[in-house]
């Protein structure tokens, strides 16, 4: 007798109601796609997402997307990729301890970033003039998967990712998306410090030493105690959320992770090559919409929103190597 069992999609959504929390998202209990499709036989709708986008071309192009630091020498320092992967983590970990849909959670956290350009948050100040508004890569990860790469995701992904980014209003309509918010804070702040480090745009000495006594010494440390906050806090609560000193401590981090290294002189130089890179290559575009590939945006789109669209898309490297092709002036 094999010591293997079989266990199909209705059994394991069952098992999401006796298993998991009350305040859950059940996966049975989705408010569907885009365009109806017949349900898979093994795997519940949040897998198929998830597995949907792991696949997806937008997530692997995450691999050459900036995190901090533009094209930075060196193996270590964390790209758009692996600060997806850490998100995920951490929101796995935390959704498994809340008894809440740890798949919703993932497949939101893989995806949380695909719509961003390149060059990292730059890159949404150097496009925001051509729209109306800002632009923002959480809008442009829904439009990504929704039209570009269409995957018909679920409405519960789709608009946790809309909603992952703290700036957004309305917040996450499910639990999970909103882990997804905790979890991208716990993520970016832990690592970001520890490659400003490494790049010499910080010293140890200088990290808020309210920090330090709070969460730790090491980046280990901060994580395990961010995310033990946000477990317990929730479980008393009832709601996913933070111990107030904890958030009050994580935000003052984020507020010096601005002061001296997002937003530092020593950044800035780097922030306005890709600024100009970025919208030299929107207004080429916009002016030759033809040479934008099929494949990048929607056929009905307008010339400028062609150009978005494709340069929104591109990675780093290839973002560079367009605009030198484009605008470095040649000898012979």
């Amino acid at each position: 007798m094999s010591e293997l069992r079989l266990r199909k999609r209705e059994e394991r959504e069952r098992l999401e109601h006796e298993l998991l929390s009350p305040a859950a998202t059940k996966a049975d209990q989705s408010k569907g796609r885009e365009e109806d499709e017949e349900p898979d036989e093994y795997r519940t709708a949040f897998e198929r997402d998830r597995d949907r986008i792991i696949h997806s071309k937008a997530f692997r192009r995450l691999k050459h997307k900036t995190q901090v630091f533009l094209n930075p020498e060196g193996d270590h320092y964390v790209t758009r990729l692996t600060h997806t992967l850490q998100v995920t983590q951490v929101g796995r970990a935390m959704a498994v301890a809340l008894g809440l849909n740890h798949t919703l959670t993932e497949a939101i956290c893989l995806a949380h970033d695909v719509g961003h350009s390149p060059f990292g948050h730059t890159g949404e100040d150097a496009l925001s003039p051509y729209v109306e508004g800002d632009w923002l890569h959480a809008s442009h990860g829904v439009r990504t998967l929704s039209l570009l790469e269409p995957l018909n995701l679920t409405a519960e992904v789709l608009d946790g990712i809309r909603a992952h980014s703290w700036r957004i209003d309305p917040p996450p309509e499910t639990p999970e998306g909103m882990l997804c918010r905790f979890a991208d804070r716990i993520a970016y702040l832990t690592h970001d410090v520890a490659d400003a480090l490494r790049a010499g745009v910080l010293e140890y000495h200088e990290i808020p030493t309210r920090a330090l006594t709070h969460f730790g010494a090491t980046a280990r440390e901060w994580i395990d105690s961010m995310i033990t906050s946000v477990i317990e806090t929730s479980a008393r609560e009832g709601t996913v959320t933070m111990d107030p000193e904890d958030l009050e401590v994580m935000n003052d981090l984020r507020d010096f992770m601005f002061e001296r290294v997002y937003l530092s002189p020593s950044m800035s130089a780097e922030k306005e090559r890709a600024i100009k890179v970025i919208r030299d290559l929107v207004e080429y575009f916009a002016a030759h919409p033809g040479e934008v590939p099929d494949s990048y945006t929607v056929p009905e789109a307008d010339p400028l929103t062609r150009a978005i669209d494709y340069v929104a898309g591109m990675t780093d490297r290839y973002a560079l190597r367009t605009h030198d092709r484009l605008f470095r002036p040649t000898l012979f």
